[in-house]
């Protein structure tokens, strides 16, 4: 019974250290895949539906997580990071010969488009682009490999144990405790050449640019720190506006390849 018992908490304690490096939370990649449906042209909209048969994009922009309790989809792990120096690039900077963020975007990317992939392969791939391009614009999910994207880097957060990827991940989002309906309601009111500002680029140009915000999270803090109010006054609206570009840079690649 004593061993049964270890065995059950040893589970819960692994299960959830693999969830506690999640990216976003829930809600944030939910807000994410509804911003990018609002925005799909109604061909995409239309194809997307049959091919999800019914569910949205919100509804599956948490199955790349979820999957992360069975070890039969082990190999997609490392596609939700990339680690890179600060001062260095994507392209320079040595890459995991297990993949990565741009690897699993592109990979995905190429089963859409491919006429012979099945409906079955199609939706696995959909769903885990929908997550990935969401993961692509949380700043620690390009972060330095020594530190795992910052969950290394232990702080507090309004009196309670945690790290930089968490505060980042999801403790932020959850002390607004907004809804992903009421975050995706009050993005930012864009004119249409905003949106088409936002969505200019490649995948390489938005990993960069989301690499560039990484630099300026790890100067925010340093280990130890305690952050309150102002931390999430500061940095609770750049949260906002990197759901929202994820939203619409998702909308610019389905839009692509099923519009």
């Amino acid at each position: 019974m004593k061993l049964n018992f270890i065995a059950i908490l040893i589970f819960v304690m692994v299960s959830q250290s693999v969830f506690s490096i999640s990216d976003w939370g829930p809600t944030g990649h939910r807000a994410t895949g509804e911003i990018a449906e609002r925005n799909l042209t109604r061909r995409a909209k239309r194809k997307i539906e049959k091919l999800l048969q019914g569910e949205g994009l919100a509804f599956v922009s948490t199955y790349a997580d979820e999957i992360k309790s069975d070890r039969n989809y082990r190999e997609f792990f490392p596609w939700h990071y990339v680690n890179m120096p600060l001062d260095g690039n994507y392209e320079t900077t040595e890459k995991n010969p297990k993949g990565d963020l741009v690897t699993g975007i592109n990979h995905c990317i190429k089963v859409l488009k491919d006429e012979n992939t099945s409906d079955k392969d199609k939706r696995f791939y959909l769903k885990m682009l929908v997550h990935l391009i969401g993961d692509l614009h949380q700043p620690l999910h390009i972060g330095r490999k020594e530190d795992k994207g910052g969950n290394t880097i232990q702080v507090q957060w309004h009196g309670r144990g945690s790290n930089l990827h968490r505060v980042w991940d999801g403790d932020m989002l959850n002390e607004w405790d907004m809804s992903y309906m009421e975050l995706a309601n009050n993005a930012k009111d864009l004119t249409k050449e905003e949106k088409k500002a936002i969505q200019k680029g490649n995948v390489l140009d938005w990993v960069k640019e989301t690499h560039n915000l990484a630099k300026e999270v790890y100067g925010s803090v340093k280990s130890g720190d305690k952050l309150r109010y102002r931390y999430s006054y500061k940095y609770f609206p750049v949260v906002r506006e990197q759901l929202q570009k994820g939203g619409l840079r998702l909308a610019k690649v389905l839009n692509e390849i099923f519009g």
